[in-house]
């Protein structure tokens, strides 16, 4: 019933499973969780990702993943991700979605033109391809809106939502859906929390971003897709709506959004 749409499951932390990634995918399946997206964020990873995708995707637990050069990554990396070569590597079925990308300015301000360039050519890759983008923002909201509305991207989703409903709203008017994750659990986010309030539940979206901010009840302690569940009680809770109800509804509108160009 849950689908994760951001984790990064090669990334995760197995020691609870003594390093294997199988009990972690057991305990999605106990979870409930039917479906997620595993995010690459480095051309190094692809094989990995693909591997997992490949070995763990089952009757009860469908898996894809995103292609894609996070903004975070040195110079070199980001200027690898021309065009030609995202279309390429993204171009199969297995792969859902391009990115993570974005910008991020609280990590790096030196790069900035770079992670911009970065982003265009992720957006340019989504529009032959018909696939949609994974963004990633931080500390960087008015440059990604301009350059989403630049590039006129309209097919995507804005991953670990946490800004005001100002952007959100900017994001969903070009087409975007807006992706909670744990961090909308945590006390100190009530102007994230007020901002789920106004998103459409037709454009709503939860994940993980597991192995990081796991959501309340398990913050603290690394995250795992198993604990989707907890962003959609998160939301429940907020919405007046049962935790199934915003499984079901966040779970249709991933089927929406991958089915949008096809």
């Amino acid at each position: 019933m849950f689908t994760d749409t951001h984790c990064h499951l090669n990334r995760l932390n197995l020691e609870k499973y003594n390093g294997e990634l199988t009990g972690a995918i057991d305990a999605m399946k106990e979870a409930n969780v039917t479906r997620a997206m595993a995010i690459m964020c480095d051309f190094a990873e692809y094989d990995t990702i693909y591997d997992i995708v490949q070995s763990y995707s089952s009757d009860s637990l469908t898996l894809g993943m995103s292609v894609g050069i996070h903004p975070c990554e040195d110079l070199d990396v980001l200027k690898s991700a021309t065009v030609e070569r995202l279309v390429d590597m993204a171009a199969a079925d297995h792969v859902w979605a391009i990115g993570e990308t974005g910008l991020d300015y609280y990590w790096s301000e030196e790069n900035k033109k770079e992670q911009q360039a970065s982003l265009a050519r992720h957006i340019h890759a989504s529009q032959t391809l018909k696939k949609p983008l994974v963004i990633h923002t931080r500390e960087a909201k008015y440059d990604t809106i301009d350059i989403l509305k630049a590039e006129k991207a309209e097919h995507g989703i804005i991953h670990c939502f946490t800004e005001d409903w100002e952007t959100a709203k900017q994001a969903l008017d070009l087409g975007f859906y807006i992706s909670f994750s744990g961090i909308v659990s945590f006390k100190s986010a009530q102007s994230l929390r007020e901002a789920a309030l106004q998103v459409p539940l037709d454009r709503l979206l939860i994940e993980t971003d597991s192995p990081y901010l796991a959501p309340v009840p398990k913050r603290g302690k690394p995250n795992e897709p198993a604990y989707v569940p907890y962003v959609a009680s998160c939301l429940a809770e907020l919405l007046n709506k049962s935790q199934e109800e915003i499984g079901q509804l966040t779970a249709k509108n991933f089927e929406n959004l991958l089915a949008q160009y096809v």
